[in-house]
């Protein structure tokens, strides 16, 4: 009898699920196949028992195989009956799959694990110590995949994330947790781990922007600037007596909107659309108010994001002096202004266009450069001048022209971004309902920072896709670099999704499937109108759906000393 040699020699594997290459399959004659029961009875879905291969002799062509893929790798727990089971239960096994190996990859091995063995559970919901049939890692891998399921139960996310683990012979017959049990789970653990996972998963993409270059836009010369950019939005939440309390809903003064609301303030990375910090909050029913103090927020809790080699681009909601002189303390801006914000001009026209001046408030003074231009689009000229202002005061290094081009990318970073985040939420779209799911503040904090977490771990395997995706032979982008904004976001979700119901699925087979799903970026669209959602509603004539596809011509409101600048997007 001749022992089967795989790879070339006998190898052994323990007892580690770990020791298991990802995606492998096991073949084994059939006529090694046997009932491992002491009376040799065939093994039955009854009986709760796994085959066992009686030997590994060398496999012959034109025999009958099974194929068999790698569950689980358990100790074996082996009845006086022979039934041979799995000790544990599938919330030992299941993970995040392609999720976490970004993760880990990124942050070091067991993220999930050591957040759920350092999370307090309210003894109000969860008591004892005994084996359940979830686990606190079990179960914040359940929230993290919720978000990423549009219309999905709990139970049913905890049937994909099983997967074929649910049919594994187990030692304890094993069955998916319900919805009650379920919610007490979510009580029990609170919203802390959540937003621990959500800090090491932004930290994480922080980290890897930082380590590889090429995944950030940049804006000048010799001191080039990462561009970055912030803006707030609105998430609506289920209309419960506590969510309305905490939360308040938007546009009315006696808080009498259908929905109550939070308002998140995302830090965006522009070029990946990369979440990098979002605090959130109250909606408020004052945009301005409830923005000004997200940003307090940002600058009391978010140090680790704002840094001197970047540049953030801000829309034209004006955030008061003092706080911009803050930001302007730890990294740079570029900001669009209203018409009533006073600027006292203190220099002629620089040679770029520019000029500089000073900006008064809060009893704060500050100095800056601004920057006025005009946008046409095929022949239709926008009536109204964009008027922009930074800190970068030097002329030659940051030139007009390039700072006018690129606040086009605060849409592209925050707007486009968020709507693609958004797309898997429940009840996403314009004004169709809550889009989000818990019925109290606490739940809805966690519920938060999971979609966080789920979304930009998804980012994080879809840019990994990128670095192996090869440049496409035609189109615009024929034989240049595949970026992570050429892939589709929403199919390297449902190709992730997939993988996680399947179980161990090779990562490298998995970022080459996404990889091929290309979508066509920067495309020079405009619109009249400015259109988050599509509407369900007809318009009220042509001119608010037409849409132009022809490059932005930028010229400056200021003649220059020297020459014209214009600029072609």
């Amino acid at each position: 009898m001749f022992s089967y040699p795989a790879a070339g020699r006998l190898v052994s594997v323990s007892a580690d699920e770990g020791d298991v290459p990802a995606g492998v399959m096991v073949a084994v004659p059939v006529r090694c196949l046997v009932s491992p029961l002491e009376n040799g009875a065939p093994v039955t879905a009854g009986d709760r028992s796994g085959l066992a291969v009686a030997g590994t002799e060398r496999i012959r062509t034109g025999e009958p195989v099974a194929f068999l893929k790698i569950v689980a790798v358990t100790p074996a727990v082996v009845t006086r009956k022979g039934h041979v089971r799995a000790a544990g239960s599938p919330c030992g096994h299941a993970t995040l799959g392609p999720l976490e190996e970004w993760l880990d990859g990124q942050a070091g091995p067991g993220v999930i694990g050591g957040i759920a063995r350092n999370a307090v559970l309210d003894g109000r919901f969860v008591k004892g110590e005994r084996e359940r049939l979830l686990t606190a890692a079990f179960m914040i891998r359940v929230l993290v995949l919720w978000t990423l399921m549009p219309e999905a139960r709990l139970g049913d996310v905890i049937i994909a994330l099983a997967g074929d683990l649910a049919l594994v012979p187990w030692s304890k017959r094993w069955q998916p947790a319900s919805e009650r049990a379920c919610s007490d789970w979510r009580k029990a653990l609170g919203p802390v781990p959540l937003e621990e996972l959500e800090a090491a998963v932004l930290a994480a993409a922080g980290k890897e922007h930082r380590d590889r270059p090429g995944q950030s836009l940049t804006a000048g010369r010799s001191r080039p600037l990462t561009v970055h950019s912030m803006d707030g939005s609105l998430l609506r939440t289920p209309d419960t007596p506590e969510n309305r309390a905490a939360f308040g809903s938007v546009g009315t003064a006696d808080d009498s909107a259908a929905w109550p609301a939070v308002r998140l303030f995302p830090l965006s990375n522009c070029y990946t659309r990369s979440l990098l910090g979002m605090p959130w909050g109250p909606a408020g029913t004052d945009k301005a108010a409830a923005e000004q103090g997200l940003l307090d927020t940002v600058l009391a809790r978010f140090p680790r994001v704002l840094a001197k080699d970047q540049v953030w681009l801000l829309d034209r909601l004006w955030h008061g002096v003092r706080r911009i002189a803050a930001l302007i303390g730890r990294t740079h801006v570029l900001i669009r202004v209203k018409s009533d914000v006073v600027l006292k001009r203190t220099s002629e026209i620089l040679p770029d266009g520019s000029y500089l001046a000073e900006i008064s408030g809060d009893g704060v003074t500050i100095a800056v450069r601004v920057i006025e231009y005009f946008i046409d689009v095929d022949g239709q000229e926008v009536k109204e001048m964009f008027c922009l202002i930074t800190d970068l005061l030097d002329w030659r290094e940051y030139p007009a022209r390039e700072l006018a081009g690129l606040y086009k990318w605060r849409w592209d970073g925050s707007e486009t971004g968020l709507r693609e985040a958004k797309a898997p939420l429940h009840g996403a779209g314009p004004g169709t309902g809550a889009m989000l799911r818990s019925g109290s503040p606490d739940l809805i904090a966690q519920e938060i920072a999971a979609w966080a977490a789920g979304t930009e771990m998804t980012r994080g395997v879809t840019r990994d896709a990128a670095l192996t995706a090869q440049p496409a032979r035609k189109g615009r982008r024929a034989g240049q670099p595949v970026r992570s904004r050429d892939l589709s976001l929403t199919r390297a979700r449902r190709l992730i999704l997939a993988a996680i119901r399947s179980g161990r699925a090779g990562y490298k087979a998995l970022t080459g499937r996404i990889a091929g799903y290309r979508t066509a970026a920067d495309r020079n669209r405009h619109r009249a109108r400015k259109s988050k959602s599509p509407s369900t509603f007809p318009h009220a004539g042509p001119k608010d759906t037409v849409t132009r596809t022809a490059p932005a011509v930028i010229t400056l409101a200021n003649k220059p000393a020297r020459r014209s600048c214009c600029l072609i997007l």
